[in-house]
């Protein structure tokens, strides 16, 4: 047995990376009875069994694991954001953010095109509610400088919805990858699904990206009952209110003598942040504590 990390999910193919080759890999079928899928950045233990090929035996254990983009052991998901076409929603940061909390995976905000449209509002959200945020453009370059330092060392999941610039961004990273790009369509405001399947890369500035299909919203496996019963602490700035609220199990909405909402009305939470976290709890009131959630 020999240990690798996958590299690539395709077909039912895995493509694992043992340091001196990458195999060609087919699973177990004791994965699928056990309900559990091989992801890219799994390490995994590997049977050889020559011509390049062999068998993924066992699944490590894992730091965390997404359904989409599907990766897992994941330092942090690198969210690219647009205020130009295609325009990104607050809410749609925010629920991969929550998410991201509740897997102890830290969430770096890129603003893509910011030679189209600076995307002030965006930056001040995200500035303010502690996340590292940057403006970028694949274009020209700006703040490619400032990226790499951020992703360096680090498995990073680059998503962010379809048509924002990630393939864009990647190949300004490391022009060596040249990554299809699709054309925004400006009928629809969105750009063309190019990224197929999730892939993990090796930038040459020591940095290690997942490239993954756009997304217009996390699969509904991932709004758990642990992330009903947690949301308030992946609002990170709620943090410094949450246990000054008059009454122990304030749900943050409407009660008289809550700090968070006290905080929002000095501003010193983000409206639009506090206006996810309503519509996310909306999202999961309908899961009940009796539901067995998929995994």
């Amino acid at each position: 047995m020999i240990e690798g990390r996958i590299q690539r999910a395709l077909s039912g193919f895995y493509y694992v990376d043992t340091g001196a080759e990458l195999l060609t890999c087919r699973a177990r079928g004791k994965f699928r009875k056990e309900g559990v899928s091989p992801l890219v950045g799994d390490r995994v233990e590997v049977r050889e069994l020559g011509n390049g090929e062999g068998f993924v035996e066992k699944i490590l254990p894992r730091r965390n694991a997404f359904a989409r983009p599907a990766v897992a052991n994941i330092d942090q998901l690198v969210v690219i954001a647009s205020a130009a076409i295609p325009k990104t929603s607050p809410f749609l940061i925010d629920r991969v953010a929550s998410i991201a909390a509740l897997k102890d995976c830290e969430v770096i905000v890129l603003l893509n095109k910011c030679d189209l449209d600076s995307a002030d509002d965006l930056y001040g959200i995200y500035r303010a509610a502690g996340f590292p945020t940057l403006r970028v453009s694949a274009e020209t370059g700006e703040g490619m400088a400032e990226l790499i330092p951020l992703i360096t060392g680090k498995l990073s999941a680059f998503t962010g919805n379809s048509g924002v610039g990630k393939s864009s961004l990647l190949n300004a990273l490391d022009p060596a990858f040249h990554l299809q790009v699709g054309a925004v369509s400006d009928a629809l405001g969105r750009g063309r699904h190019t990224t197929r399947h999730v892939e993990l890369y090796h930038l040459a500035c020591g940095a290690e990206v997942v490239d993954s299909p756009g997304f217009s919203s996390f699969e509904t496996e991932e709004l758990s009952l642990e992330l009903k019963h947690r949301l308030p602490e992946t609002f990170r700035e709620f943090a410094p209110y949450v246990d000054r609220c008059r009454f122990v199990g304030c749900s943050h909405t409407r009660e008289k003598g809550c700090a968070v909402l006290e905080a929002l009305e000095r501003g010193d939470i983000q409206k639009s942040r506090h206006e996810s976290y309503l519509r996310l709890r909306e999202e999961l009131a309908p899961l009940k504590d009796w539901q067995e959630q998929k995994k």
